[in-house]
């Protein structure tokens, strides 16, 4: 088994536990909320302030972690194999040559 499909499976356990009510709107809102942070994280560092860059890079990792955690909640929620959907978009998008045919 894949380490998604097992964090996958384990979140849906988790999120069942802890919240009983789910509501898949929670987990958009949670990626929307997330990508925030990572926006944030960015631009500050961008910036340069509010932190170190080591503050910033923390960040960053933790909203990606939390991201990938709601996409999970999302997928658990409609029935999707999140590991199976971005193997095969993987596939599509590495196809892809944008410096060949950038159009």
């Amino acid at each position: 088994m894949s380490t998604l499909k097992k964090i996958q499976r384990e979140q849906n356990k988790w999120s069942a536990y802890n919240f009983a009510k789910r509501n898949i709107h929670w987990a958009i809102l949670g990626l929307m909320e997330e990508l925030g942070e990572l926006a944030h994280a960015l631009l500050k560092r961008e910036q340069g302030i509010r932190g170190e860059d080591h503050e910033h890079e923390a960040a960053e990792k933790d909203a990606l972690g939390d991201l990938l955690i709601f996409a999970c909640e999302f997928a658990n929620q409609r029935g999707y194999d999140l590991h199976n959907i971005v193997t095969e978009t993987w596939e599509s998008v590495k196809q892809r040559d944008w410096r060949e045919y950038p159009q």
